[in-house]
């Protein structure tokens, strides 16, 4: 619920949508006429406002109304499914600039942060700033010990603002999620959620340090990426100290090719930078637009990436990571049937969902764009008739991959600026193929084995007790079935006879358990002149197959 105090911002808001003919957008998209109405009342439009394209004008709106709205907006350029294309490609466009604060205040701000005056922390501060943003803005400086660093400091009570947008927002969401026929596909309050989370994460400066310090830690020694370098003793919850470093930012052409960077090399690096922190590490950089990459000039016949600003950083749960590398494979291969069922296995989908359809119309979708480059296709245009298809198929919409949608999105900007025939099916392929080979194949079981091996070592005296329970439980009738059915009988004898069969199983894990502690803690012990681990082995082996056997 709003309340009187939110007011004055909602009045401002709805003072900002008129004043770019906002309404106009909602009126042509929207089956409803109704603000045709309320058009009699609102002012004419400004003559350059008026000029200028729509989506120019939702933009403009969304940087003027702040930080919150700006990540609205940006999320909303990735659901092209739900906006016009001319709209979506002007919201991919919003970057985060606004007016810098003044820089006594930002010294000051650094003071209280670091308990210390600026003069007992760093030998130079510089007032101006580098860059200014809606939440933080960045300023030069120098230590005492003469390393060159940066130093990020968080705009004045943005916190209380941030939070007031959310709950506006969360209004809206409730409204949208009482009122739109497909509510329950958008899932309005988990994007929101979603909005609202990436945004306190961003108001941490101690959280972004930390980003930047696992991502450096991934690429160690890399010849792809380069992570500058915390400074943690310079850096609390309202700043963050970085090693300054320089480079060429990724979208000034000119300036790579006079610095004879091999822009060809740089593409495909992009893209395996992009698969390997999804895949390998399960950690991205979500915010990778050209303002915040640039190009190592020192190296231009390997060059690589310098990564800035870590405050929106992408994770996703096994599970899902699991369901994209899949899905991507089967794309990779086009392997249309396996996209359908994956899709349905993974929940993304309804059950009853047509496989045989769905495949049809996935691979009608996609079989028109392989093989071509990369300046003949858009990965966007591609996204967008796959939602188009997957709302067709009740596709359920999910928050956790809306960073990494993003994400790709970007990816795709900077390849394309940086070598347009770049063929990205051809690039990514080997990539994830090895990086998922090294994830899932042997000697990945291999480590997750050793890695749990203390766990079951810690579970192995318990074992005999669990066993014992469940063979009393069984034995007494405590898990026995009472069906009347005919076939519901012959499922509970299957089901009974699965039961033993577990508990053959279960006592001949026991004792591989057992035999495995007694190698460890007794290998010279013997019995009969055999080692004593050996006739647990063999004892486990006659069980497990007089159970595998047993079948009445």
């Amino acid at each position: 619920m709003t309340t009187l105090r939110q007011l004055p911002r909602i009045v401002r808001i709805a003072r900002v949508l008129v004043r770019y003919r906002v309404d106009d957008l909602v009126d042509r998209t929207h089956r409803s006429r109704a603000l045709a109405f309320a058009r009699i009342v609102l002012p004419r439009p400004r003559a350059d406002i008026a000029a200028l394209a729509r989506g120019e004008r939702l933009a403009l709106a969304l940087t003027e109304l702040g930080p919150i709205f700006v990540k609205f907006g940006q999320i909303l350029s990735t659901r092209r499914d739900l906006i016009p294309a001319d709209v979506a490609d002007a919201l991919a466009q919003l970057q985060d600039q606004v007016a810098p604060f003044p820089g006594e205040v930002a010294r000051a701000a650094v003071e209280r942060a670091l308990a210390a005056p600026i003069a007992a922390r760093f030998a130079s501060f510089d007032n101006t700033p580098l860059a200014s943003a809606s939440i933080a803005q960045v300023h030069a400086a120098t230590l005492h010990d003469g390393r060159e660093v940066v130093v990020k400091i968080l705009r004045p009570e943005i916190g209380a603002r941030i939070a007031e947008d959310v709950a506006l927002l969360r209004a809206l969401a409730d409204s949208v999620q009482r009122f739109h026929p497909n509510a329950d596909k958008i899932r309005p309050h988990d994007v929101v959620s979603e909005i609202a989370s990436t945004l306190t994460n961003e108001l941490d400066m101690q959280r972004e340090g930390a980003n930047a310090s696992l991502l450096r830690r991934n690429f160690a020694g890399s010849d792809d990426l380069y992570v500058p370098e915390v400074i943690w003793s310079h850096t609390t919850e309202g700043v963050l100290t970085l090693e300054r470093v320089r480079g060429i930012p990724v979208d000034d052409l000119a300036a790579l090719d006079a610095a004879g960077i091999d822009r060809v090399a740089l593409a495909e690096k992009g893209v395996r930078l992009f698969y390997t922190q999804v895949f390998r590490d399960n950690f991205f950089h979500a915010d990778a637009h050209a303002g915040n990459i640039w190009v190592d000039p020192a190296r231009p016949h390997d060059p690589r990436f310098i990564a800035l600003d870590f405050g929106i950083m992408g994770s996703l749960p096994e599970r899902d990571q699991y369901w994209l590398a899949e899905n991507f494979l089967a794309l990779f291969n086009q392997d249309y049937a396996r996209i359908a069922e994956l899709h349905v296995r993974a929940g993304w989908m309804p059950a009853n969902a047509r496989l045989d359809e769905l495949e049809a119309a996935v691979r009608t979708v996609c079989e028109p764009y392989f093989t071509r480059p990369l300046s003949e296709i858009s990965l966007a245009e591609v996204v967008v008739k796959l939602f188009q298809v997957a709302r067709r198929h009740e596709l359920t919409l999910q928050p956790q991959l809306i960073l990494l949608q993003k994400t790709l999105l970007n990816i795709e900007g900077v390849g394309r600026l940086l070598y347009p025939q770049i063929n990205i099916w051809t690039t990514a392929k080997p990539v994830l193929e090895r990086i998922w080979r090294q994830r899932r194949g042997p000697r990945a079981a291999l480590k997750a084995l050793r890695r749990r091996l203390p766990e079951w070592i810690a579970a192995a005296p318990d074992m005999p007790q669990l066993v014992h329970s469940y063979l009393t439980q069984a034995t007494s009738g405590g898990m026995e079935l009472r069906i009347a059915s005919d076939d519901l009988k012959r499922m509970e004898l299957r089901a009974a006879r699965g039961q033993r069969i577990a508990v053959w199983l279960a006592l001949a894990v026991s004792l591989a358990v057992a035999t495995l502690l007694i190698a460890m803690l007794a290998a010279s012990a013997r019995w009969l002149g055999v080692p004593i681990a050996a006739w647990f082995t063999g004892i486990g082996a006659l069980i497990a197959l007089a159970g595998a056997g047993w079948r009445r």
